[in-house]
């Protein structure tokens, strides 16, 4: 979307005000379904921290995910400005009959870049 969604807006925003990960929603981003539950960018930030800090190839990049957005330390109220970007938590990029990884990811999506979207986590069942 050239203007983002103000819906769309309005649900990352409650979402950063709550600090809840409790959102379920689908969008679609270049023609890939995305389908995971949405977390505060400042819980996000921490868990791809911890994530990368236990790698020793990808250590070093840990510090640029835990110093949150413009380098602030993670934990403030943020900036008041309208998110820009969703961030997802246990996420799958929905492929035929598979969710990629299987046992989800972390996901950061443009919300301008949302062409589509609904709420709720989709999945596949084998019938």
């Amino acid at each position: 979307m050239s203007n983002p969604d103000e819906l769309l807006v309005a649900i990352s925003a409650a979402v950063e005000s709550e600090r809840s990960n409790q959102m379920s929603l689908t969008v679609v981003v270049g023609g890939a379904v995305i389908t995971g539950r949405l977390a505060p960018e400042v819980v996000w930030r921490e868990r791809v921290a911890e994530v990368l800090k236990d790698s020793d190839r990808l250590g070093p990049f840990s510090d640029v995910f835990a110093r949150g957005p413009r380098g602030n330390r993670p934990g403030g109220a943020g900036t008041g400005e309208a998110p820009t970007h969703l961030h997802f938590h246990l996420a799958r990029i929905l492929q035929g009959s598979l969710g990629i990884p299987e046992s989800g990811g972390m996901y950061r999506v443009a919300i301008k870049d949302v062409s589509a979207w609904t709420v709720g986590d989709l999945s596949y069942f084998d019938q």
